[in-house]
């Protein structure tokens, strides 16, 4: 028995010590990989170049702070390019001499959020008012591909490629019947009637509310989506709502019919006109220069004395300190003290993209803001959605600059409090029990049905935070309660239409934020500096391999069911009252 022990004893040594070393290898292993980082790396840009945008990953709203490899060890982690790089990158090529045009791969587009398309397409606009050309071309080319590339001088698609040209639509996942077979009550309260977030949990299909501000949400989008395009390819809007309606573009064939495309082509015959275009000979290589590379071909500082601070406040907004992917008590705030004290900081924009979340984090970002724009000009940029929470802490800027297809509003507020008695029990065979000072107490436990005194004291709460939410919002907008009240009630809007009803002051992107602020501050020259600051190179590296094993798992087979369970899960994590969007609806 004795030997037995000690066998197994050395066996479980044998394995932690193994366990240790592996975890010291890997360890030596980044450092390596590291260490072969070339971050000092100067491109030097020929004659007769052709920027290629190669949009094939979702674009952030900045770049990552990881440096460039200078041999890929990982070919999976490489320098994410953001939205804010891509326009510097399309600005600068307007005036390069070097540079005689851009290449548009709209080969497996994933950008999925059609402000940041826009965004891009706004600068490709103005790119086009240099005189140089922009050629577009895909094997397939999806819907907002077309949209993104409508703006080229030409547009080419492989002869045997297909094109995505079928409209709008978004779809709700309700899990009412999973939680009635799970024996979950979902004991909801709420102030707003238009305020859909709770309605995935009490019912199966959307209310005539939810449809109707849905419709005019996305009939917003959908319309201008296709005035854009009608614009830019001189055709009627009525012919493209029906070529979309009736799904007549079935191929690349049908795409040139109609116009929608120039002519059918191969990508080396596209190159072939390129060089054409560019006179240079036939068998001369093309020099198309990536955004990754041409951003490390010219000079990007600039020696002026005035910053404008941009604040990225992105994800949902949370009770903790917060990262680059939450709205947190600590990130933002620490950034706009940190905006606010910087005497080089002249003025700041807050880019916000977030559905919402936490109302006290809200308050107190709201509070931070009002604080700041008492000194700086304090400008706001809405991404792709700045709904609830995310507007909360917009509505208290000197100025609010959305775009036509950003999802804004949803000022209201809900709570959610799940009572799974049953299901522990049932499904579970797990009972509790407890003792307490007073009877109320222990109101938000999972464990127990609400009373009637616990229910009126967290509608009590859900009502109260309303009503601070539409008097921050009538303060900030110079509106009335009742005028805010009656475009609140949960209810979502457009960019345009938030516009017209006044809760944003004008249409337009980044670009025309820090411009504002600019023109507010006095000032003509600047220098940008981000906030919050982004995590050290090896954080990065470490989050990205576990982000990779994690997406190894997420491509099994049975991915899809995995997600809608996953949405359940996540859905039933939002408990307490919150002011936030259920989920982030996504345009298909």
């Amino acid at each position: 028995m004795k030997q037995f022990f000690k066998f197994t004893f050395a066996s479980i040594l044998g394995f932690f010590i193994s366990l240790l070393l592996l975890f010291f290898f890997f360890l030596f292993f980044i450092f390596i990989l590291t260490s072969t980082i070339d971050s000092t790396e100067k491109v030097t840009l020929k004659d007769n170049s052709i920027l290629e945008l190669k949009l094939d990953y979702e674009v952030p709203e900045r770049s990552s702070t990881l440096p460039y490899f200078s041999y890929s060890v990982i070919p999976s982690i490489s320098k994410t390019i953001g939205l804010n790089d891509l326009i510097e990158s399309i600005n600068h090529a307007k005036t390069d001499l070097k540079i005689k045009g851009i290449f548009l791969n709209l080969d497996n587009l994933y950008i999925g959020e059609l402000v940041k398309i826009n965004e891009i397409r706004n600068a490709l606009i103005d790119f086009k008012s240099s005189n140089k050309f922009i050629i577009a071309h895909g094997n397939s080319i999806s819907e907002r591909a077309f949209y993104l590339a409508s703006i080229a001088d030409s547009i080419f698609i492989t002869p045997t490629g297909t094109m995505e040209f079928d409209g709008f639509g978004i779809e709700v996942t309700f899990f009412k019947k999973a939680l009635d077979k799970l024996e979950i009550e979902p004991q909801i309260f709420q102030y707003g009637k238009f305020k859909s977030a709770t309605e995935p949990y009490k019912s199966d299909r959307l209310s005539n509310e939810n449809k109707l501000q849905l419709n005019q949400y996305l009939s917003s989008v959908y319309n201008k989506f296709i005035f854009d395009i009608a614009e830019s390819k001189s055709i009627n809007p009525n012919v493209l709502k029906d070529l979309s309606k009736n799904l007549t573009i079935n191929s690349a064939e049908d795409a040139e019919r109609y116009k929608l495309v120039n002519s059918l082509k191969y990508k080396d015959e596209v190159d072939s006109l390129l060089r054409r275009i560019i006179n240079i000979p036939p068998k001369d290589k093309l020099r198309k220069v990536s955004v990754k590379k041409y951003l490390q071909s010219f000079n990007r500082t600039t020696n002026s004395k005035n910053r404008i601070a941009i604040i990225y406040a992105t994800g949902e907004i949370v009770n903790s300190q917060g990262d680059e992917y939450s709205i947190g008590t600590k990130n933002i705030i620490e950034s706009i003290v940190k905006a606010r004290k910087n005497k080089k900081v002249k003025a700041i924009v807050m880019r916000i993209n977030s559905p919402g979340g936490s109302p006290l984090t809200s308050d107190m970002i709201w509070r931070e803001i009002k604080l700041a724009s008492k000194e700086k000009p304090f400008i706001v940029s809405l991404g792709d959605i700045a709904a609830s929470g995310g507007y909360y802490i917009a509505c208290a800027a000197d100025k609010i600059v959305a775009d036509s297809s950003t999802l804004a509003g949803s000022i209201g507020v809900f709570g959610i409090i799940p009572n799974a008695q049953k299901f522990f029990n049932n499904k579970l065979g797990v009972t509790f029990d407890r003792v307490m000072t007073s009877k109320n107490n222990g109101w938000n436990s999972y464990s127990f049905p609400l009373n009637n005194v616990q229910k009126k004291y967290i509608q009590k709460q859900v009502d109260d935070i309303y009503v601070d939410f539409v008097n921050r919002v009538a303060e900030g907008r110079n509106m009335t309660f009742d005028e805010i009240d009656r475009i609140a009630q949960g209810r979502i809007w457009s960019g345009l239409h938030s516009k017209e009803i006044g809760l944003v002051d004008t249409l337009g992107g980044i670009n025309l934020a820090l411009n504002i602020a600019a023109d507010k501050a006095g000032i003509s020259d600047y220098k940008i500096v981000e906030y919050p600051t982004q995590k050290e190179t090896f954080d990065k590296i470490m989050d990205l391999l576990s982000a990779k094993i994690e997406g190894k798992f997420n491509n099994l087979i049975f991915q899809k069911p995995l997600n809608q369970i996953n949405k359940l899960i996540d859905a039933l994590k939002y408990t307490g009252i919150q002011t936030r969007l259920p989920f982030v609806y996504k345009i298909d």
